[in-house]
């Protein structure tokens, strides 16, 4: 007997605006993995579609939805991606108006009336967290009965033209019920926990998830990375609100890491009042190579104004730890808040300048709906719902502030990255690490990393930053190897001599690599163009014998041959 599964294609829908950097909306919420995961463990055909960069290929996507005949469409809305689900589901409807649309998400959930209200291609919202919730939908919907939707917890429809919604779902207790994605699908941004003990203005995570942190078992966690892991993925984004909430847990995930053998670097969010050395070494050694903070401003008056009420001093504590750990650090700023003014962007220079990040990313306040500082505007009329209706992606909140202009704000946001710039080289110099025997290759490894950001990586192009970057670099990389051998470093440093024309020096520093590394690929191939650019082709060749089916080695082996019959016939 034939039995028809239900296809379901859960969708990461475009934004309307283009990015300089697209790596703040490239990927797909890890709650869509998890929603599909769910899916999958109960016997549905679910694939997720990232389509955040497909604003320009309805061709494509009609062809996609021609060609799937999905019977149910799940998007997954932030706020600003809202108008592309909207596009997106429209065409789906005029394709197969029996189409069951379903959105979901953090922005769905807080606009869900609007969104219901005006938009006849939605049929369903399901609000919160949303794996049982969608589950019970879906095979409510499969079920080809009469269903009463009020019995589904967690959901927002419409019912003779009234938006109306069901019972708000309980949080889900035990986390680990829930199916592992890995088990279904390749990602790189992995949570421990869901929530956050924070209660930032500006952030929907208080309204959306509540004032607790629920979590995973260390277990769950760390057998996700390692199914992943064995996919050929090793580099990660612990992508939880605070990772570091719980010190023992993160000391626990981290020991099972290193037991496990599980070689994988990662980067993970933090608050500052959340950071103590023990964990810092734990967390290293098990491969965090970067910590990005929430600083938002200099400006104690505004940081409390905003949520966080952090002390300077719990700030500069914490960077100074970070750093001494060999780890990077990242700070987060925002400008353009109520009160902002020309003293409080210099109180956030000076603060830079004495945290010293190495990293940072600069917004402008944005304002989204379940957010506090947003109901506090609705209730002072400054603001009214609606305006999520016309097509725009978000809501700065100079905007709506008499007391500040675009050309200011503008010009905010560009003194504080030419501050970072422009001390960026002394904050490199000013860095110390601790003296611990068990991070030295640890140590090795983070300034090999940073010096690469000067000599090939996101610094090496940025005029701002003063002098000459692959002096930074080199100086870098040597510090590297002064706490142990590293092959980032050899190179590095190879390429780099190779480049200027220092022959002699890459040579020596790739053959100490070599005795080092002697398997190296990398290695082996820059010490023969080296050898190469000599003349010395024979002892050239040696070096790229066993690569010879690489393209670019085939090149340089045919470049050796030539010369090595031209001097022949001479």
């Amino acid at each position: 007997m034939f039995i028809l599964i239900m296809k379901i294609l859960l969708i990461y829908p475009y934004f309307l605006e283009d990015r300089i950097h697209t790596t703040d909306i490239s990927v797909p919420p890890i709650g869509l993995f998890y929603v599909g995961a769910m899916l999958k463990e109960n016997g549905y055909d679910a694939q997720i579609l990232n389509w955040h960069d497909a604003r320009n290929s309805a061709e494509h996507i009609e062809e996609v939805l021609t060609r799937e005949q999905p019977d149910i469409l799940g998007f997954s809305i932030l706020h600003a991606n809202r108008w592309g689900a909207i596009d997106i589901a429209t065409l789906a409807k005029k394709i197969d108006p029996h189409v069951t649309v379903v959105f979901g998400g953090i922005g769905a959930t807080f606009l869900w009336q609007q969104l219901l209200t005006h938009f006849d291609c939605i049929d369903y919202i399901v609000l919160g967290e949303g794996e049982y919730s969608f589950l019970q939908l879906v095979q409510a919907i499969d079920s080809n009965a009469q269903f009463k939707i009020t019995d589904i917890p967690g959901i927002a429809y419409r019912h003779r033209h009234e938006v109306r919604q069901t019972a708000q779902a309980r949080p889900i207790e035990d986390l680990d019920r829930v199916p592992n994605p890995a088990k279904y699908f390749d990602y790189q941004h992995v949570t421990f926990t869901r929530g956050c003990p924070g209660n930032c203005s500006f952030c929907g995570s208080p309204q959306f998830w509540g004032r607790c942190v629920r979590r995973h078992s260390p277990d769950y966690f760390v057998d996700q990375l390692i199914r992943l892991n064995r996919k050929g993925i090793s580099f990660f984004y612990f992508s939880d609100d605070t990772f570091t909430f719980n010190p023992k847990l993160v000391k626990e995930i981290c020991q099972k890491i290193i037991a496990k053998n599980v070689n994988i670097t990662w980067v993970a969010i933090a608050r500052v009042n959340h950071i103590r050395p023990d964990i810092l070494k734990w967390m290293r050694l098990a491969g965090c190579i970067q910590i990005s903070f929430g600083i938002e401003s200099g400006s104690e008056a505004i940081r409390l104004n905003l949520g966080k009420p952090l002390k300077t001093e719990q700030i500069i504590n914490a960077f100074q730890m970070v750093q001494a750990h060999g780890i990077m650090s990242r700070a987060y700023f925002i400008y353009g808040s109520q009160g902002e003014s020309a003293a409080t962007i210099q109180a956030s220079i000076d603060l830079i300048k004495t945290i010293k990040p190495l990293s940072i990313i600069t917004y402008v306040l944005d304002i989204f709906p379940g957010t506090r500082i947003y109901h506090e505007l609705l209730a002072q009329g400054r603001i009214h719902a609606d305006i999520w209706l016309k097509r725009i992606e978000d809501l700065l909140y100079f905007e709506i502030d008499d007391s500040l202009d675009q050309e200011t704000i503008r010009d905010y946001g560009h003194r504080l990255r030419h501050a970072f710039y422009q001390n960026l080289p002394s904050f490199v110099d000013a860095i110390t690490l601790i003296a611990d025997p068990e991070l030295q290759p640890s140590h090795a490894d983070f300034y090999s990393r940073l010096g690469l950001t000067f000599s090939h990586g996101d610094y090496a192009d940025i005029d701002a930053i003063p002098g000459d970057k692959t002096i930074i670099a080199e100086k870098l990389f040597q510090k590297a190897l002064t706490h142990h051998a590293d092959h980032r470093s050899f190179l590095g440093l190879g390429m780099l001599y190779q480049q200027q024309g220092r022959q002699r020096e890459s040579i020596r520093i790739l053959k100490q690599g070599l005795d080092c590394f002697a398997d190296s690929m990398d290695l082996k191939i820059c010490q023969g163009i080296n050898y190469m650019n000599q003349g010395r082709f024979q002892t050239a060749l040696k070096y790229f014998k066993d690569y010879q089916d690489q393209p670019p080695v085939r090149v340089y082996i045919d470049q050796c041959r030539t010369g090595i019959e031209t001097r022949m016939k001479v």
